[in-house]
C-alpha cells in the first residue's frame, strides 16, 4: 500500500485579490463575479462526500508533580484568521499533542503559538506545488516556534530549560499531514477487506526520534554531543524537540518528520498520544482496546478515558494524553458495528 504517494496537482486556485482602485469596466466586474461564482461552486463540489473528523481527548497527570502535557483541537483554522485558502480546499483542521519535560512552559508555548505560525505561513491565493508549500509551512512553523520560545527562555533569570515533543495533525479536507518530533506518536486505524472478511490494520503516521536511532546519534555526534545510556549527554531522552536550549549545540533539532495520507471511507479513527501511553501500550494494543470498546457499544469519548485510565493502571508514571479523532461520513449513520 502506497500510503504516502504523490498528490495530484491542484485543479483550481483562488484569484488574487486586487487593491482598491478606480471603478472597473462592466466586463471586468462581470468576469470577477463569474470567478467568485466559480470559486463557490468549486468549494461546494469539494464538500460533497467530505469526511468529518471529530476530536476527543483525555489526560492524566499520573505520578508527576506537574501536568506538562498540552493539547490543541481546532476544527477549522479559518475561524482564527486563515484566509485566502486555495479554492479546492473547503476546510483546514488542526490537532496537536505536546509532551513537556523539565517543566510545562515549552509545551504551553507551543500549544499557544504553533498554529498561529501555521496560519501566518499557510500558502495563499494561487499555488504551484501545494504539497511542497504545506511541508515548508510546517517546517517553518516548527522552527519559528522553537526560536521564539528559546528567545523567551533565554531572557529569564535563571534561563528556562524546558522542552517538549510535538505531534501535529493538519487536515486539508481528506488530506492529512502529520508533523512530529520526539517520541509522541500518531497512528491511523483502517479497515481492509481480505478474503471476504474485514480486518483492522494500524498505520504509523509519525517517526520516533530518540538518540539511540543511528541517524539521530550520528547527527548528535557530528555536532560534538554524546549519547550515554540512550540519552543526549546522558540526560535528554529525545533527539528532536522544541526548547531544550542547552542541548541545541549538541545536535538536538526542531525539524519535524513529515508524513501524508489520504483519508478514505475505510478509515475509522486517528490516535495521537504522548509516550506516557506508549510506554505501556503498543500502537496495536491501544487500537485493539479502542475497537473493543466501540464493539461493546461505547463511544470514542469514553474510549479516550478508558485508554488513559488503563495506561495509569498498567503503571505508566508519566503524564498521559490520549487524543482520538473519529473519521466519519456525515451522510451516513455510524454504528458501533462499523468499528468492528
Amino acid at each position: 500500500m502506497d500510503l504516502f504517494g504523490d498528490l495530484p496537482e491542484p485543479q483550481h486556485a483562488v484569484s488574487e485579490r486586487q487593491p482598491p482602485g478606480p471603478a472597473a469596466p462592466e466586463s471586468s466586474v462581470k468576469r470577477r463575479r463569474d470567478e467568485e461564482q466559480e470559486t463557490e461552486k468549486t468549494k461546494r463540489m469539494c464538500q460533497e462526500g467530505l469526511l468529518r473528523l471529530q476530536g476527543f481527548v483525555s489526560e492524566s497527570q499520573g505520578e508527576r508533580d506537574e501536568m506538562e502535557d498540552t493539547h490543541v483541537m481546532l476544527s477549522d483554522l479559518r475561524e482564527l484568521g486563515l484566509d485566502q485558502v486555495p479554492a479546492h480546499i473547503s476546510k483546514v483542521s488542526y490537532y496537536a499533542v505536546f509532551d513537556g519535560h523539565g517543566g510545562s512552559r515549552a509545551s504551553r508555548f507551543a500549544a499557544d503559538h504553533l498554529h498561529k505560525y501555521l496560519i501566518r505561513n499557510f500558502p495563499r491565493g494561487k499555488t504551484g506545488n501545494l504539497e511542497q508549500q504545506i511541508k515548508k509551512c510546517l517546517v517553518d512553523s516548527f522552527r519559528q516556534t522553537d526560536e521564539e520560545f528559546l528567545k523567551k527562555a533565554s531572557r529569564q533569570k535563571p534561563a528556562w530549560k524546558d522542552g517538549c515533543t510535538a505531534t501535529c495533525v493538519l487536515v486539508l479536507d481528506r488530506t492529512v499531514y502529520v508533523a512530529n518530533l520526539g517520541d509522541s506518536r500518531a497512528v491511523l486505524c483502517r479497515v481492509e477487506q481480505t478474503d471476504g472478511s474485514q480486518r483492522s490494520v494500524v498505520l504509523a503516521l509519525s517517526q520516533e526520534h530518540n538518540p539511540t536511532i543511528y541517524e539521530e546519534r550520528m547527527r548528535i555526534q557530528r555536532a560534538g554531543g554524546t549519547v550515554r545510556d540512550g540519552r543526549v549527554l546522558g540526560v535528554l531522552e529525545v533527539s528532536r524537540s522544541i526548547g531544550d536550549g542547552q542541548f541545541k549545540r549538541c545536535g538536538v533539532i526542531s525539524t519535524p518528520d513529515l508524513r501524508r495520507c489520504q483519508l478514505t471511507h475505510k478509515d475509522r479513527f486517528l490516535l495521537v498520544a504522548c509516550d506516557g501511553l506508549f510506554k505501556v501500550f503498543s500502537p496495536e494494543e491501544a487500537v485493539k482496546l479502542v475497537l473493543q470498546i466501540l464493539q461493546d457499544g461505547g463511544q470514542l469519548d469514553s474510549a479516550t478515558h478508558q485508554l488513559c485510565s488503563e495506561a495509569v493502571r498498567r503503571g505508566s508514571g508519566d503524564n498521559v494524553t490520549v487524543m482520538l479523532l473519529s473519521v466519519t461520513n456525515p451522510d451516513q449513520a455510524v454504528s458501533p458495528a462499523d468499528f468492528s
